[in-house]
């Protein structure tokens, strides 16, 4: 999002962009959508802010022309007259942004927990995804948002960017491995195989727990 003269991301030529840190999801989705239009590192200035709302104050106050912004922050910056300049959660790459991660010698330890946590986290997508009033419960105690109108917007737009059978996307991998790679020789030689865990889910889908749930 960007102040309200700035129209499109070729705009941002010259400007300040705000981002939580360097190396953040905020950040490459910042340097992907610069790369798009066509803007070069010396085109523009990164500023590290922290914090998703810290981008929002900086807008609002002049301080950055432009920062990448999420739900439910984004909602505050509609209603504050922002302009979207892209959505990257529908317009971006498809890319593996949020996952659960675990040592692979822990696993091999500790696989019983390992299988009531993935367990867990199906359960809880379904909930959150079917039953609206929890949903939104939760989405007011960890943003901390009191705005009715904000939380369930954000509810509303989750319900699309939240995978109901939680796969790791494998060509999300090989995205990230292919910007790794440009810096890192071990990711040359790396595969997404090296990274992915799916035996968990493929048990659950065999015992047909996603059947009971989705009714797929």
């Amino acid at each position: 999002m960007a102040r309200p003269e700035i129209k499109k991301v070729g705009d941002l030529k010259g400007k300040k962009i705000g981002v939580t840190r360097i190396g953040s999801s905020t950040h490459t989705a910042a340097l992907y959508a610069l790369n798009q239009a066509g803007l070069k590192p010396s085109d523009y200035q990164i500023l590290p802010l922290f914090e998703v709302p810290n981008i929002l104050t900086a807008l609002m106050a002049g301080q950055i022309d432009a920062g990448l912004i999420s739900p439910p922050t984004t909602f505050r910056g509609r209603k504050a007259g922002l302009s979207e300049l892209v959505n990257l959660g529908r317009e971006g790459p498809e890319f593996a942004s949020v996952a659960i991660g675990s040592p692979r010698s822990y696993i091999k330890a500790n696989e019983e927990i390992v299988r009531r946590v993935v367990r867990s986290y199906v359960e809880a997508i379904h909930r959150f995804k079917t039953n609206k009033e929890i949903g939104l419960k939760v989405l007011q105690k960890y943003t901390r948002v009191q705005d009715p109108e904000i939380l369930e917007a954000t509810y509303i737009e989750y319900l699309d960017y939240i995978e109901s059978i939680p796969y790791v996307s494998r060509k999300g991998l090989e995205i990230i491995l292919g910007e790794l790679a440009e810096k890192e020789p071990k990711a040359r030689q790396a595969k997404p195989e090296d990274f992915l865990e799916a035996r968990f889910l493929d048990e659950l889908e065999r015992e047909g727990l996603f059947k009971k749930l989705w009714g797929r």
